[in-house]
């Protein structure tokens, strides 16, 4: 869950980025920045209060692969200390464009790697079935035995053989 300053530099950038017509191009620079930023030895010497902020600018600004509003965008992390919420504000970023766009993002969980024409099939049908462009993320949890798990927006739909397992234990606890 994003903080709540996450949130305030999300919307900044998101509106900044909406003025500009440059959403797309927000989206790879907070991507960038967020893969940058994570990074633990950069992460570890960006949030380093020991080391001077005007040195721990420097470094930033070093990093040409952020272009300028990148780099402004870093270094005004790095001075009011929030160089950790990189990755939330990239999310936050992310849901709003969405939510412009009328766009929805959709992960499915199955126990197997989804082919291309089966990830495609589920994309297209949600999408169909939400009147909206699904974005579709696959995540492999051999955990679930077989089926598929989908969560967009706050819906879940747990098709699982898992979950199908776990009620049926429930059931039969509950008759003795």
């Amino acid at each position: 869950m994003a903080t709540a300053a996450a949130r305030r530099y999300a919307r900044a950038v998101f509106e900044l980025a909406q003025q500009e017509g440059q959403i797309e191009e927000w989206h790879g620079r907070l991507a960038l920045a967020r893969d940058l930023l994570t990074e633990p030895e950069v992460a570890a010497v960006l949030s380093n209060p020991t080391l001077d902020a005007g040195e721990r600018m420097r470094l930033v600004s070093s990093i040409r692969a952020l272009g300028d509003e990148g780099t402004n965008l870093a270094k005004l992390l790095i001075e009011s200390n929030r160089v950790a919420d990189i990755e939330d504000i990239a999310a936050d970023f992310e849901r709003m464009a969405d939510e412009a766009a009328g766009r929805v993002r959709a992960t499915v969980t199955t126990a197997i790697e989804l082919t291309p024409a089966d990830r495609d099939r589920i994309s297209r049908e949600l999408s169909e079935r939400l009147h909206k462009e699904v974005r579709v993320q696959v995540v492999v949890d051999p955990r679930i035995i077989g089926g598929l798990k989908l969560q967009y927006g706050d819906r879940v739909i747990d098709a699982s053989v898992s979950n199908k397992l776990q009620q049926l234990r429930r059931r039969l606890a509950s008759v003795s």
